[in-house]
């Protein structure tokens, strides 16, 4: 070993999952400064000085820090802090929190917060009448677990003076009653209505949501991020602002890759507001260089875009197929200028029409810039065209994957295969196929709709079912099954890939960062219906600890 010098930090005791192909496993890792110096064997031990911190694995597992592809997580912190309702999925549960927020929090203008599940509810669907009965004084806004929509109670329509005379908008839904009524449901861009009325969010309310937000996913493991928002949209206000504070004092550990939102009332105009935003929005671990487009809604509502019609509950065609939130033929456009100007696009393309379009842009863009270095990638990729699988691969577009969808439950079973159909149904988050096909898979949570803990969504790409689901439940589309080390390497460096950091993160190798994590076990010793018990014990950060 040519640099004796002594290390700042020595993992030893293995195994360690490097990640690399050509040397998988090794016992020993060495840091100095934010970097790894050493990577092998008992010979690593050579860089143990007097000063050296020295972390005994005995036989846990140490990977690369984990990258999460797609998440919200100043929101996801915010919320945090607000009517909580994430840990629950019944009304019963529902009621009692929300009855006890409002009475903990009687000096509250707006009772705000969100995560419900729409399994809880017929239809998917909650009422006003619901919430009058539990804060009839003040109005409430609750966003679903999807964020793709928002449960108000009657103060709340009054306020927006949202009526049965109120028309929906282009790109949303007011559910109502059989005499044209507002029923306390208000889909996509019809919960503008009411949430524009919301009291606005500070900017320290967005810091100490960053904040909150980083110590959970540090105890998660996760060490990098992309946040899919930095922008105003749905009345998310733009949380550049705290990043870049964060960033300025050195509170900002992580590392973060930001997708600008795309403007859809807007065209190729806003390019250029977008390459100022990404000069301003680069500065220490904070990198603007991605655009994010949002090409669909979510299958549960109706609103992802698909390639034919969905089903009503009787398993009869409807005149429904889905919102493109974007012209095709616009998108393209739009998708070649943004490439033109080295910008990466991060799209949401949940039903397969807007899997299609967005691919479709990624050709036009080829066409018309060549290949270039931008890693456009497709998140969610709930229903997926068999003839679009290939694409991927053959456009250099990633596959961002959400895994822990991809599981038999309540809001699967019951609000979304039967409107599928059986043959859509089985195109659902296809992982191996496109695993098998050459594409490159990435991973992300979109938390604060599921939770971000990548080894709970490990388990359901390998497994194709949740970590706590009752005996007996079957296999979610056991074909689509993907291998515990494939899906390891979604996270580390399929996910680093993405971010353009794969040059010094995303696997363990000397002269890369020193973004580790420590987990209880070896999660490849066991059975694989184990791996969701795997927890994090310690996180690494350029060779600092963050968490542990």
């Amino acid at each position: 070993m040519s640099d004796t010098a002594p290390a700042d930090l020595v993992l030893t005791g293995g195994p360690v999952h490097t990640g690399s192909a050509a040397r998988s496993r090794a016992t020993s890792v060495a840091v100095r400064g934010e970097r790894i110096v050493a990577v092998g064997h008992d010979e690593v031990r050579e860089l143990i000085g007097p000063r050296t911190e020295v972390v005994d694995l005995a036989g846990r597992l140490l990977v690369p820090g984990f990258q999460d592809a797609h998440a919200h997580p100043v929101g996801g912190g915010m919320e945090l802090g607000q009517c909580d309702l994430s840990g629950a999925t019944t009304l019963a549960v529902y009621r009692e929190l929300i009855s006890d927020y409002a009475r903990r929090n009687p000096d509250l203008e707006w009772i705000t917060g969100g995560g419900w599940s729409m399994e809880a509810f017929p239809g998917g669907l909650p009422t006003a009448a619901e919430l009058d009965a539990l804060v009839p004084d003040r109005p409430v806004y609750l966003v679903n677990r999807d964020h793709h929509g928002a449960w108000v109670n009657s103060r709340a329509l009054e306020r927006a003076g949202v009526d049965a005379r109120t028309p929906d908008p282009a790109d949303g839904r007011i559910e109502r009653d059989a005499h044209g009524s507002p029923t306390g449901m208000l889909q996509e861009g019809a919960a503008n209505l009411v949430g524009a009325l919301l009291p606005p969010v500070t900017r320290q309310e967005r810091i100490a949501g960053l904040l909150r937000a980083q110590e959970l996913l540090h105890s998660l493991g996760i060490t990098t991020w992309q946040d899919a928002l930095l922008g105003s949209h749905a009345n998310l206000t733009d949380p550049t602002d705290a990043y870049l504070a964060c960033a300025d004092d050195g509170t900002l550990t992580a590392r973060v890759v930001g997708a600008l939102w795309w403007d859809r009332a807007r065209g190729t105009e806003q390019i250029e507001e977008l390459v100022a935003r990404r000069a301003a929005g680069t500065r220490g671990r904070l990198r603007s260089t991605t655009v994010k487009i949002m090409q669909d809604g979510v299958a549960e509502n109706g609103t992802a875009a698909l390639l034919g019609p969905y089903l009503d509950g009787c398993g009869c065609r409807t005149d429904n197929s889905g919102i493109s939130f974007v012209p095709p033929e616009d998108l393209k456009k739009y998708v070649a200028a943004l490439d033109a100007q080295e910008f990466q696009v991060h799209f949401h393309a949940l039903g397969d029409r807007a899997v299609r379009e967005a691919l479709d842009a990624v050709e036009a863009a080829r066409a018309a810039n060549g290949w270039t270095d931008t890693r456009p990638h497709l998140a969610h990729l709930q229903v997926v065209h068999p003839d679009d699988v290939p694409r991927f691969r053959a456009l250099g577009a990633t596959a961002n994957m959400q895994p822990l969808w991809a599981a038999h439950e309540p809001q699967m079973d019951e609000l979304t295969i039967p409107f599928l159909g059986e043959e859509r149904a089985g195109w659902q988050y296809p992982f191996g196929a496109l695993l098998r096909s050459g594409a490159t898979l990435a991973a992300g949570s979109d938390w604060p709709v599921s939770s971000p803990d990548p080894l709970q969504g490990i388990h359901v790409a390998v497994n194709r079912i949740a970590p706590e689901a009752p005996d007996g439940t079957p296999v979610f589309l056991p074909e689509q099954r993907i291998g515990l080390l494939d899906a390891l390497t979604a996270y580390t460096a399929g996910s680093a890939y993405v971010n353009h950091l794969d040059d010094e993160t995303g696997t363990i190798a000397a002269g890369h960062l020193a973004d580790l994590v420590v987990l209880d076990r070896d999660p490849f010793a066991g059975p694989a219906e184990e791996i969701g018990a795997t927890r994090v014990e310690q996180t690494f950060v350029g060779g600092r600890r963050v968490f542990g």
